[in-house]
């Protein structure tokens, strides 16, 4: 049996805030619960994050009376410039990095999602995913 090699979904952003405010966002449960696998028609009810290597985080937003539980654990924190952690969903484990370099006054963002190449059919959704995560970052920094 060949095991496909995983496909990357590339989102890249600036931002105006500095590569410090940007990264302690996603680590910081108060920014996060605003951001992070929230959407517009659900409700974050559940925002915990272990925020050290090894640590795990949870993100659960109900959702039409139902939760969509995002977790994962943390497996590289390198502030402000590198992020890594893994992203389970049901059965199926990604893995998320997040590149930060400072732009100016500013910074520059890139996030790359590796899913399994089974989940090919959903890359697109996943991108705009991952744009409006990083929309509602954008507005969460001010």
């Amino acid at each position: 049996m060949t095991v496909e090699p995983p496909i990357h979904l590339r989102v890249t952003r600036r931002f105006s805030a500095s590569p410090e405010r940007v990264f302690d966002a996603f680590l910081d449960p108060a920014k996060a619960r605003q951001f992070m696998f929230a959407t517009a028609s659900g409700q974050m009810v559940r925002v915990e994050i272990d925020a050290r290597v090894g640590g795990s985080y949870n993100f659960t937003d109900r959702r039409d009376g139902e939760d969509a539980e995002h977790t994962g654990e943390y497996l590289e924190i390198d502030r402000p410039r590198r992020l890594m952690f893994t992203l389970r969903q049901g059965s199926d484990v990604s893995r998320v990095i997040i590149e930060i370099v400072p732009l100016g006054t500013g910074c520059e963002l890139t996030l790359t999602h590796e899913i399994n190449a089974e989940w090919a059919e959903y890359a697109g959704r996943t991108k705009e995913g991952w744009t409006g995560i990083l929309d509602g970052l954008a507005a969460t920094l001010g």
